[in-house]
């Protein structure tokens, strides 16, 4: 396992924004914005607080894990390393480009061509509001990691502001090969366990099937509507049932965010 040495700390300052860094002296009242009235706002935003960390996620199936799964994980991340990096934390984004899952109760699709366009707006009004580096923490993939990605370039061309995507499960994919002897997935061991210990009973055991696990197919092989949401379940919550376990993975994720060598 690497240092805990920030990969986005070394990401701003290799921008030349060493002041984005924590001051420990000047802490914010709240670093999430919805707490914060506009005289504080003004006060914190750009001049000791450069930096703001934007989470996306979807509600979907994910076999027993809570719908929410794409939603919980990246925020609590937000939450772990936003005094590291001096950042706040924007209002959450909780509906994605759901996709071939989004049949299932309790899940949601926004259409990527409505998608994107939003998400532009909500970029461009923490622009306006002085942020100099906009990270996006996001907890869904598919096609919503591509709108990400283009939405996010754009910005930063037209606006000359730093912006970064990161996937939580490429960046901990170390951790969780290490923990779980595989990268993980969607309903996998990576992000079960995650929910597990962000608060377990959000996990439901007691209701896992064989039946209700499909193994994600190999890429062009096969594609359904409504896709069967796969799950790994059998072995995390299982075979990893300890807290510690859980509790590392949780830990370590942000960790491995933070010392990422792609910055």
């Amino acid at each position: 396992m690497k240092s805990r040495g920030s990969f986005l700390g070394t990401y701003l300052l290799a921008c030349g924004l060493a002041a984005s860094l924590p001051a420990p002296a000047q802490q914010p009242s709240s670093r999430w914005m919805d707490e914060l009235n506009w005289m504080e706002f003004r006060e914190i935003v750009p001049a000791k607080v450069k930096t703001v960390l934007l989470t996306t996620g979807t509600l979907e199936p994910h076999g027993v894990t809570a719908n929410g799964a794409d939603n919980l994980a990246p925020v609590k991340i937000a939450e772990a390393i936003a005094p590291e990096v001096n950042a706040l934390i924007a209002p959450h984004i909780p509906y994605g480009v759901t996709g071939s899952m989004s049949p299932y109760p309790g899940a949601t699709h926004i259409p990527a061509e409505v998608y994107a366009p939003y998400v532009r707006a909500v970029l461009a009004g923490l622009v306006r509001n002085g942020f100099k580096n906009i990270v996006i923490i996001n907890g869904h993939g598919g096609p919503q990691t591509e709108v990400l990605n283009r939405v996010s370039q754009e910005v930063a061309i037209e606006d000359k502001v730093n912006t970064l995507v990161v996937n939580w499960w490429g960046a901990c994919s170390e951790v969780a090969q290490e923990v779980f002897g595989n990268a993980g997935g969607h309903a996998g061991e990576n992000e079960t366990a995650f929910i597990q210990a962000i608060d377990p009973k959000l996990v439901k055991k007691e209701r896992y099937s064989e039946s209700t696990a499909t193994p994600n197919p190999a890429p062009g092989t096969w594609s359904a509507t409504p896709f069967r949401p796969p799950s790994d379940y059998t072995r995390s919550a299982r075979a990893h049932p300890a807290t510690s376990t859980r509790r590392r993975l949780t830990i370590t994720s942000a960790e491995s965010m933070l010392a990422s060598p792609v910055w």
